[in-house]
């Protein structure tokens, strides 16, 4: 039996897209059942490029096969989602369902930014955009689609953000891949702010009161002022 209809029956049957990792565990699975047989216990540790290859030649057959569904890959889990065109029959059968209103034009230039030049930082993206972002920001992380994702190497270690995996279902994108080309937006220079301020390579960051201490005078007769010690003997002046 051919892996790809291994595949198509499993992703038939589930009621939830899968990742390859998630069809491998499935097939190492069904290799440990009692009674499987031989073509189970070959597919036990098939390796996830072979899976990868399979799912991708199924999907090319049903785009050839035109039929009213196809096989898809959003955000690294694989479906079978029904073509647009159908949408009017469907819906009639399944009901509307309630979406999130649509994004304003000015969290699509956010997110735009954000999806293309990940990880950034806030700053960064007002410095593209030119006007302040803390609403648009709260906006699209309230959505799920813009996630903190690290700390820039910067004074004051501002969040950087990224997309999430609900950007890519949203978009029905199988990576950041897979994006349009956006060459210009790339281009665009953002002045980072200078990094913080260190004592040695890899130790931690040196508060900057303590970078501007200068070496305190030495005090009078601990070192550098030995003629003013000779003077005494005992503490008595010399006649």
């Amino acid at each position: 039996m051919e892996l790809k209809l291994i595949l198509e029956s499993l992703l038939f049957s589930a009621q939830k897209p899968l990742s390859v990792k998630e069809l491998r565990d499935v097939l190492a699975a069904a290799a440990e059942q009692e009674g499987a047989d031989a073509t189970a216990k070959s597919l036990a540790k098939v390796k996830e490029g072979e899976l990868t290859a399979a799912l991708e030649q199924l999907a090319r057959e049903h785009e050839t096969a035109a039929r009213s569904y196809r096989l898809a890959c959003v955000a690294g889990s694989w479906q079978f989602v029904t073509q647009p065109e159908f949408g009017p029959w469907l819906r009639a059968l399944v009901g509307v369902k309630t979406r999130p209103p649509r994004l304003s034009l000015p969290a699509l230039e956010t997110l735009a930014i954000i999806s293309y030049r990940q990880p950034i930082t806030r700053a960064e993206v007002e410095q593209i955009r030119g006007v302040n972002v803390d609403a648009t920001m709260q906006t699209l992380m309230e959505r799920g689609l813009v996630e903190a994702v690290g700390r820039a190497e910067v004074v004051g270690r501002p969040p950087t953000y990224g997309t999430t995996a609900l950007f890519l279902e949203y978009f029905g994108l199988r990576g950041l891949e897979d994006l349009p080309a956006a060459d210009e937006l790339r281009r665009i220079v953002v002045e980072k702010p200078p990094g913080p301020v260190t004592a040695e390579p890899g130790l931690a960051t040196t508060p900057p009161e303590q970078l501007a201490l200068q070496p305190a005078a030495p005090e009078p007769g601990e070192g550098g002022n030995e003629e003013a010690g000779s003077q005494k003997t005992g503490g008595i002046p010399k006649g």
